[in-house]
């Protein structure tokens, strides 16, 4: 009988959390971005679902500009969250409202110097996740995603 019970509480479960999935999908907003110049990208800056929000990951490069910060790891760190939070601020948030990031670098090497930077911003410390892969987006160091959650 508690085998039955704890199949069916599964199955509920199971249930429940495949229905909440379904209601995210129709719920999820697509947001423009607010940088004219990319408003041809085949992605969204940012996907809202509830008071959740995926960012889609921002490199180094100048918005201005449309060029990669200068000066190596360490510029293109900050201007990366540089454009992080002008993501988020167009959608009034803060860096403090990030809580999970997933960091890519072109180049392990550079972990320390990157790290050094990203502290800055985030002294709430959220859930990261870093790894490297070569051939970043427009010969990027740094590309960083990020969820924050809207108070």
């Amino acid at each position: 009988m508690k085998k039955i019970v704890s199949i069916i509480c599964l199955f509920t479960v199971f249930l429940s959390c495949n229905a909440q999935s379904e209601n995210a999908k129709d719920n999820a907003i697509f947001h423009k971005t607010h940088e004219p110049k990319k408003a041809g990208a085949p992605f969204s800056d940012i996907v809202q679902v509830g008071n959740l929000y995926f960012l889609s990951g921002q490199v180094g490069m100048d918005h201005k500009t449309r060029t990669l910060a200068k000066g190596g790891i360490e510029a293109e760190t900050k201007q990366t969250l540089e454009n992080i939070k002008a993501v988020l601020q167009h959608h009034k948030m803060d860096m403090k409202d990030v809580v999970k990031c997933t960091v890519i670098l072109s180049d392990i090497k550079d972990f320390a110097a990157f790290n050094k930077v990203y502290k800055t911003y985030f002294p709430q410390k959220p859930a990261r996740t870093t790894f490297a892969a070569k051939g970043l987006a427009v010969g990027a160091k740094i590309e960083i995603e990020c969820i924050a959650v809207k108070p």
